[in-house]
């Protein structure tokens, strides 16, 4: 199995972990189970206190779901027959460290359910787009888009985002409040190392109290994020079956990598 994830050490305190799941870095099973080693591998260092996530793949963060991997994904189970999907989720959020997410290029469907449990995000003002694209595709956003996104940037315009599947660029996301800020791409890794080395030098049970308490007032309740999950796990929707030869069609007519570019403009050609 090809290893996605690569941790590097920026300071005694801070980690950067890069995804690389080439060409598109679209989120299958083998994704969720080496994200969550690497959750163990950092919760474990008494020293870590905030880690940066990127991507080295050009134009994408985390992308959609791996649809060859769908079946697979849907299904995949801790010890305790509980999803392993909500845990990963549950975990980034509640991890011993602050998570910031250095986001350049695509970030849709379940990778953007990734990247909405990340602590703070930051997106290249050039180079980040957003979106969740389940409902063209005759889906539900059951990874925790329908149940995160609406707590930020508000009901209606997560209805517009969610039954939409449009593309937000950088700027729209931002003023949504999708994302904690954007940034000139040429700043956006000065400014996010500054920040973390910032949090880094506080005393990290005081920056961990927060975080705790931060969460308390804004996370969705787990039995949400379970609820959610239990409503996508079925890739049988008629819908969803009837959508796969327009997109196989779309493919052969324009090829994968411009459909994958500008996929939120596709959807809705799809689903005609």
């Amino acid at each position: 199995m090809t290893q996605q994830f690569s941790i590097h050490t920026v300071a005694p305190n801070i980690r950067r972990v890069t995804f690389s799941n080439p060409p598109v870095n679209v989120v299958g099973a083998d994704t969720v189970a080496q994200l969550l080693e690497v959750l163990d591998e950092l919760s474990r260092d008494e020293q870590v206190r905030v880690v940066i996530f990127d991507s080295n793949t050009p134009g994408y963060f985390f992308n959609h779901a791996d649809l060859a991997q769908m079946t697979e994904l849907l299904s995949l189970k801790n010890a305790d027959s509980s999803p392993t999907w909500i845990e990963l989720v549950t975990r980034l959020t509640s991890a011993p460290f602050v998570t910031i997410a250095a986001i350049r290029g695509r970030t849709r469907g379940g990778g953007d359910e990734l990247a909405l449990a990340f602590d703070l995000r930051y997106a290249s003002r050039e180079h980040a787009t957003f979106g969740q694209l389940e409902v063209p595709t005759g889906l539900i956003p059951g990874g925790g888009g329908a149940d995160r996104l609406p707590r930020l940037i508000g009901r209606d315009r997560a209805f517009e985002a969610i039954l939409t599947g449009q593309d937000y660029d950088a700027e729209r996301a931002e003023r949504y409040g999708w994302v904690t800020r954007t940034l000139p791409d040429a700043e956006l890794d000065d400014f996010v190392n500054t920040l973390a080395a910032r949090i880094a030098l506080y005393d990290k049970a005081a920056v961990i109290g927060a975080k705790k308490q931060i969460n308390r007032a804004t996370l969705p309740p787990e039995e949400d994020l379970r609820a959610s999950w239990s409503e996508l796990t079925d890739v049988n929707w008629p819908g969803f079956q009837a959508r796969l030869p327009q997109f196989a069609a779309l493919i052969g007519q324009i090829g994968v990598d411009e459909l994958e570019e500008n996929l939120g403009a596709y959807l809705g050609v799809a689903s005609e």
